[in-house]
């Protein structure tokens, strides 16, 4: 098993996040509210009155401590560029505050980002209308992102997803000895169709993306999306932030591409060749899923959130989600319904 045991939030008590914010220039009340994030911290934390800093009469912001030792300063001020331009751009997306000319700060031992609070609830994706929505919106975001690369943040490919994430979980025990060679044969014959597929298609897009557009990451408002949570911000093809949005069987898979490419080509030209890469990419984020709860299982929040994790059966149903997939790999690529 995974030999860490780094707690890497064990100092970030309720008035630890209290005095990184006032430090950053608000006065907080005391309310303090957890938010739904395991690879970071984020909390909503109540103001007074005033509030105080950049924010005016606001009453909560959003707080946002990185987990230590992911990215490096320049790779989270990278993200935080781009979300600034695209919100200068009137693109809805949450973008960090910036105080005193800095977006990324510092206390005790933690790195954090400060934001507005914004409501909303998840998007309707059986709605057609909303589909075309979010792929106006997500086209608007890649015609910002072709426009100039990331120079620290890495790209998605197969060696950090695919090679990486195996190696990691056969290094550190975590398939059981009876599944070991199953699991091996099922994830080098992934990566091989993924590697197979990427080889298929050289000229797909390379430019900077949301990175992990799910519907949990965009909050919907009668004025239509917000998109929040660019910490997995890369670079990669086009087709990377639209397959998240589609779900069910082939045939209801290729009703929503066509409503979400109705949208996106509003704004932005699509290149079809990119389809061939979307089963490619679903195989690269199961293998990094498991991966990820696997290298953070010394966070004392991820057996809780993940109960179901490193059981026989979970590593039985990933054997045949593995093979799944490389049989999928193999099929013609989704397209629009016409």
């Amino acid at each position: 098993m995974n030999p860490s045991t780094t707690r890497p939030y064990d100092g970030l008590t309720p008035d630890t996040v209290l005095d990184a914010v006032e430090a950053a220039g608000f006065r907080v009340d005391g309310r303090q509210l957890a938010l739904n994030s395991y690879e970071n911290r984020v909390y909503q934390v109540g103001l007074d009155e005033d509030g105080g800093g950049p924010l005016g009469d606001a009453r909560f912001l959003v707080a946002k401590f990185y987990r230590p030792n992911r990215w490096s300063d320049a790779q989270i001020l990278e993200e935080h560029a781009f979300t600034t331009d695209l919100a200068g751009r009137e693109i809805p997306v949450i973008a960090p505050l910036a105080i005193d000319g800095r977006t990324l700060h510092h206390h005790a031992t933690f790195r954090f980002a400060l934001y507005p609070r914004r409501g909303g609830r998840a998007p309707e994706l059986e709605d057609p209308s909303v589909l075309e929505w979010m792929g106006r919106f997500i086209a608007r975001i890649h015609a910002v992102g072709e426009t100039q690369p990331f120079v620290h943040r890495p790209e998605l490919g197969i060696e950090d997803f695919g090679v990486a994430s195996r190696d990691y979980l056969l290094a550190n025990g975590f398939i059981p000895p009876d599944l070991l060679e199953a699991w091996r044969g099922a994830a080098d014959l992934a990566i091989e169709g993924a590697r197979a597929a990427f080889e298929r298609t050289p000229d797909a897009s390379r430019l900077r993306l949301h990175g992990d557009c799910h519907a949990g990451n965009v909050l919907w408002t009668p004025q239509g999306p917000h998109f929040v949570d660019f910490d997995d911000a890369r670079t990669g093809p086009a087709v990377q932030d639209l397959w998240m949005l589609l779900s069910g069987d082939r045939e209801s898979m290729g009703a929503q591409l066509r409503h979400v490419l109705a949208g996106y080509e509003d704004f932005r030209e699509f290149d079809d060749r990119e389809l061939r890469l979307v089963e490619a990419l679903r195989t690269l984020r199961l293998m990094h899923y498991s991966a990820w709860i696997a290298r953070r299982w010394d966070d004392p929040a991820f057996p809780m959130a993940f109960p179901w994790f490193n059981t026989q059966r979970y590593w039985q149903d990933r054997v045949l989600e593995l093979k799944e997939q490389v049989a999928a790999m193999q099929e013609p690529p989704i397209v629009p319904a016409r």
